[in-house]
């Protein structure tokens, strides 16, 4: 398989507080993968890693086998953030203006958009099922939907990776199954990448293909018996039951 994320010997520390230590994993293309973790184990820190916006104290991230710290192809990378328009009661915008707008460098500087880039917003929201909400104003739409035209910024780029950090976050349990289940449309049908930050492995193991758990400073991949335990609330891993991706020197030998 290619990869087209892939973290070696990777670390981070804020200060002198460690975060996560010599940490290894690879991303598959095709793959949607969960990120879990309690809170402050440093999932969202991980993705600002991937998105360079944050330089590892060690190691090296590397997309589409290029160290992210020389990476210049982001447009292939959509970023859905935690908040989203999740609070933009009083933002002045249609959702394709919304979307359209992610298009700026194709438009140009102080320029207005053409038919053509109207016509692609267009085909990001019908992509999510919003075409008909394109006129909406977001004020106007609910929760869910104001998270499927962030899904169409995203998409409207053609990006080949998606990582989403916490995509749920203030969406009402109905519209988390969509959600979900429209992003495993798009895993399928289009071949796109994701990676997603969530708490609610409850339902995301349903859909995604692999989960990988940070805790106390460690990444591990959950087989199937290790997302059971995580379900029924035990949150320490052992390590003898814990397939471990890399730590330190340590590689995949430990699996019971």
């Amino acid at each position: 398989m290619h990869n087209a994320i892939e973290a070696e010997n990777l670390s981070f520390s804020y200060g002198n507080e460690p975060i996560f230590t010599k940490i290894g994993f690879s991303v598959y293309k095709g793959d949607f993968v969960a990120v879990i973790g309690s809170n402050g184990t440093g999932k969202s820190t991980l993705m600002k890693l991937i998105l360079g916006e944050l330089a590892p104290t060690d190691g090296c991230i590397r997309i589409f086998n290029q160290d992210v710290s020389k990476f210049k192809d982001w447009p292939k990378i959509g970023y859905v953030p935690q908040s989203g328009l999740q609070s933009a009661d009083s933002f002045p915008a249609t959702a394709e203006e919304i979307v359209t707008a992610n298009l700026f460098s194709q438009i140009g500087l102080m320029r207005f958009p053409k038919k053509k880039h109207r016509d692609k917003a267009q085909q990001a929201l019908e992509l999510v099922e919003m075409g008909a909400y394109s006129k909406r104003m977001i004020s106007e739409l609910s929760g869910g939907q104001r998270q499927r035209v962030m899904l169409a910024r995203v998409l409207v780029n053609d990006p080949e990776i998606m990582i989403l950090d916490e995509p749920t976050t203030g969406v009402d349990a109905r519209t988390v199954e969509s959600l979900y289940e429209l992003l495993s449309s798009l895993n399928r049908e289009t071949g796109l990448t994701i990676v997603m930050v969530t708490h609610d492995i409850s339902r995301a193991s349903n859909y995604v293909s692999r989960v990988l758990c940070l805790e106390e400073g460690s990444l591990m991949e959950l087989g199937k018996e290790q997302i059971a335990e995580e379900l029924s609330h035990k949150h320490k891993h052992p390590l003898q039951n814990i397939h471990v991706i890399q730590r330190g020197d340590d590689t995949h030998g430990i699996n019971s």
